[in-house]
């Protein structure tokens, strides 16, 4: 659609203004775009008609639809591209089928950039519309680029679905989805995010993006991010994103789409432009306002509260103390907490901190030098509840449990959070970093051991939480290894109240001090299993409890005490 220039250039300067903390690297540069002027038939400098079977007749997923090159399925008309699914019986290529419709290729392919589609998408029943991105190396009979670069089977080559409507069907009608296909998830793939539009997406225009970096691939909404990717470990099982990609338009039908309705005579995706944005120009201005302040002190870390902006929309800090080193990249103008973990308790430490872009342009007030002394050591955090969040946020919280057998800890965490649907999880290591899948006990309870710990060190955990639509990552956790916090005493009363037998194997059998004492008893991932107000002689059953630690809690006038119960 023929479009004014300043409209243009001033339409991006507010979608790069609104995702500047958003994204990690805005790209400004527009370097391939399709405007669809004019009518009639599409742009075939820009588009390659992708209508070779795959082999065995029929396209991937049970779709039913033939994909043509005629111009009833594909076509500009009053500056927008229409694609269109139509019912209608087709023979071609030796099979009838009584769908038709068109998937594009873009002869276009690129290695990082950003991509804003604005289109309407149709809804109805059995419909597929999907805007998404191919490796430039896959092989695939019938695609624009496999003669030449087809070197990859699927998923090797990495997919990217920047739109898909129509195969989430427990969701509502304009809800959409991403989601990435690499070796280390396809199909059914867990690496999936979605939102739903804030009007009618049939229509309604609305601006479909994907922003692919080095470090991540962000998905937005109209210019609003609401998934993003960004594993902990890059390889070619999990990053299949360091080649190029091209994009592809199409509307399938039935399949994973679901059934199609009897009523279903034809459905359009409307699109008014496709654009993707590079940086050409040498970045040379640096981060500004650079500020590295102390945050939280414990025995074992120190906490550094980092911020600056920079035109890239991201900023690297790298952090020096002794002879030890950290480096991290936040989003520009948020301020972001690096905690420095294993460090010695009651010890006086010089954090020296400098503030990058992502090309190597320098604050003018490197290094900033902040002092810190850690305090003693007395305790650690063995288990709770906690809400606080190292990214995104939780919505009520999580509970979280650290044990140790032996050299063995026992991690688990539990989302609290009842506005998460298809949670995973994965424990993430802060130092050196890594990330661990964790097994699901029930519900959204995920556990992982890990081996070989020395007794006496302190360990650095967080739990990254991932589910539909997002994710949310707790802060970390410091942990003493063969510490058991729940032994803590907080009166002086442990000698007058008795607890037997302790293993138990069914009874639990209370001595209290008080006529009327409150009694709590939690599991290891902090659900109440007790609570109650008991007599100075109390019998508790517990054969029904499954074998592990519980932790019981008692309250009287005499103070709190807590007692770890062992069940055989």
């Amino acid at each position: 659609m023929k479009k004014n220039t300043l409209q243009m250039l001033f339409a991006f300067f507010l979608a790069s203004q609104c995702c500047f903390a958003q994204v990690d690297v805005v790209y400004n540069d527009l370097v391939w775009s399709d405007e669809f002027d004019g009518n009639g038939a599409i742009n075939s400098n820009n588009w390659f008609h992708q209508t070779q079977l795959p082999a065995g007749g029929n396209w991937y997923n049970n779709e039913a639809q033939h994909y043509t090159n005629l111009e009833t399925n594909s076509f500009v008309d009053a500056g927008c591209l229409n694609i269109v699914a139509k019912k209608e019986s087709y023979t071609n290529q030796g099979f009838t089928k009584q769908y038709t419709s068109a998937r594009l290729n873009s002869k276009f392919a690129f290695k990082y950039g950003r991509i804003d589609v604005r289109a309407k998408i149709p809804v109805e029943a059995g419909t597929w519309p999907a805007i998404w991105m191919l490796g430039k190396n896959v092989n695939e009979d019938g695609g624009y680029f496999d003669a030449a670069y087809g070197t990859s089977n699927w998923p090797a080559c990495g997919e990217i679905d920047i739109m898909e409507h129509g195969i989430t069907r427990s969701k509502p009608i304009n809800y959409i989805q991403s989601a990435m296909h690499t070796p280390s998830s396809y199909g059914s793939t867990t690496n999936v995010g979605g939102t739903e539009a804030n009007s009618d997406i049939a229509n309604n225009y609305h601006i479909y993006s994907m922003n692919w970096s080095p470090n991540q691939i962000s998905f937005l909404l109209d210019n609003v991010v609401y998934y993003t990717y960004n594993p902990a470990v890059k390889d070619a099982s999990t990053w299949p994103f360091d080649k190029e990609q091209y994009l592809l338009l199409n509307i399938a039908m039935g399949g994973v789409a679901g059934t199609i309705s009897p009523d279903f005579v034809e459905s359009s995706m409307v699109i008014d432009y496709v654009r993707v944005y590079q940086n050409t120009t040498a970045d040379t201005q640096a981060p500004t306002n650079f500020t590295a302040t102390l945050g939280s002190v414990t025995g074992s870390s120190v906490e550094l509260l980092l911020n600056a902006t920079d035109n890239s929309g991201t900023v690297a800090y790298d952090v020096t103390y002794g002879a030890e080193t950290a480096s991290v990249s936040f989003a520009s103008g948020v301020q972001k907490s690096l905690v420095i973990t294993n460090l010695s308790p009651n010890t006086g430490y010089t954090f020296s901190v400098s503030a990058s872009d992502l090309s190597g342009n320098v604050s003018v007030n490197n290094p900033i030098v902040v002092n810190a002394t850690t305090t003693e050591n007395k305790t650690t955090e063995c288990g709770g509840t906690d809400s606080a969040a190292s990214q995104n946020s939780f919505s009520v919280g999580y509970n979280y449990a650290f044990e140790t057998t032996g050299t063995d800890v026992k991690i688990t965490f539990e989302l609290l959070d009842t506005d998460k649907s298809g949670v995973v999880a994965y424990l993430w290591k802060e130092t050196p970093f890594g990330e661990m899948a964790m097994t699901n006990v029930s519900g959204n309870i995920f556990t992982k051991t890990i081996t070989g710990q020395t007794v006496g060190s302190t360990i650095g955990y967080a739990v990254k939480f991932a589910y539909s639509g997002g994710l949310s990552v707790t802060k970390y956790f410091s942990y003493v290894v063969g510490s058991s916090c729940a032994l803590g005493l907080e009166s002086s009363n442990e000698s007058k109240q008795f607890y037997y037998p302790n293993p138990v194997e069914n009874k639990l059998y209370l001595q209290l001090l008080d006529d009327q004492n409150k009694i709590t008893m939690t599991n290891i991932v902090g659900q109440k299993l007790v609570d109650e107000t008991v007599k100075s002689s109390h019998t508790l059953d517990m054969s029904t409890f499954e074998s592990g630690i519980y932790f019981l809690k008692v309250n009287n006038s005499h103070g709190i005490q807590n007692i770890k119960i062992m069940k055989k």
